[in-house]
Parts: C-alpha cells; structure tokens; sequence
C-alpha cells in the first residue's frame, strides 16, 4: 500500500483509569457516575489513531468519517480499568474501517465500527 505498512487484521488493545473527567451522572445521586457515551466514542477513535497512524508514510495522517452501530451497553465506573480493543477489517485505497470493542474485566460494554480516511498532512 502506498500509504505505509497497514495490513488486515492488525490490531491494538489499549487500557485506560475511569477518571470523574470522564463520567456523566445522569441519576444526581452520590457515587453514580459512568463513562460517559462522548468518552467511549472519544477512546474509541484514539485506539484506531494509535494502531494506524504509526505505520503511515511520513506526511500521510488519518481523519474519522463515521461511526457506525455505536452501542454503550453497560457502565464503566470512576476506577475501573477499561480496554478498547481495535482492529482493522477493511482497507479500501485510502479509506480504513475498524471493528472495535470496550470492555470492563471481562465485560463487554460498547462496540462499533468506524471508518477514517488517510490523508496528506
């Protein structure tokens, strides 16, 4: 591929700390924050920065265009650790789509695709 060393199938796992910066709580009640939905999408699309960007060609960068099927399934509370895990499932000339799911433990609480663009820096 001209625009750097992709390949189907590659993935990444990337944890991360729930931190209250990252919580919404819709209840008002003490103790009920969660990962908001903006976070998970936000995680998300950094897991598919993080396994694409660094194998592409110098001046070559990505940019998202969709996300499709975005579910957030279950909470992910202040502490808990959380894993976003990505791969890559379709390479189409300059467009890429990822498969990416969010777990807690061994929980699944999000999933979705979503699609970026490479493009000239």
């Amino acid at each position: 591929m001209e625009y750097g060393e992709l390949i189907l199938g590659q993935g990444i796992d990337i944890e991360t700390t729930v931190t209250i910066e990252m919580t919404i709580n819709r209840t008002g009640k003490e103790g009920d924050e969660v990962l908001s939905t903006p976070q998970l999408l936000n995680l998300m699309e950094q897991a598919c920065i993080q396994l694409s960007d660094p194998l592409l060609n110098d001046g070559y960068t990505t940019v998202g265009y969709a996300v499709d099927g975005l579910r957030h399934i279950g909470p992910a509370k202040i502490g808990q650790k959380v894993s976003i895990k990505s791969e890559l499932i379709n390479i189409d000339n300059n467009k890429l789509s990822y498969n990416i799911e969010a777990f807690e433990s061994n929980n699944k609480f999000g999933f979705a695709t979503h699609k970026r663009a490479i493009i000239s820096k």
